[in-house]
């Protein structure tokens, strides 16, 4: 809306011609490293080869890929927890194995 007494000239006054070159790193550094590398991945979906990270996969990993995927968030959490319960009970059951070694003396060095 203009003013009758030159607002039009106060906005074109606030109009900035500035050229930004984005192409400068140093200018505009990547925020989080490695995601453009990721989304370059992206643009051209038809490839012969599968992405880097799955070239050692297996079979068996993909489908627990897939089925990790698949799984809802509480779903998710409650598999990460048995994980995590299942972690710690292999770690008292080797420190019950180490203990029984040192009261065996297996554990020991020969002596030379």
């Amino acid at each position: 809306m203009a003013s009758p007494n030159g607002g039009d000239d106060f906005e074109s006054s606030l109009l900035s011609f500035e050229k930004l070159d984005r192409a400068s790193p140093d200018l505009w550094p990547e925020q989080l490293p490695g995601v453009s590398e990721f989304a370059a991945s992206f643009k051209n979906p038809i490839t012969n080869s599968p992405p880097k990270w799955m070239a050692e996969l297996e079979s068996e990993d993909i489908e627990m890929l897939k089925e990790l995927g698949s799984l809802t968030t509480a779903n998710l959490m409650e598999k990460v927890k048995g994980l995590q319960n299942l972690a710690y009970q292999l770690g008292l059951e080797e420190s019950r194995e180490m203990t029984r070694g040192k009261f065996l003396n297996i554990l020991e060095r020969p002596k030379k």
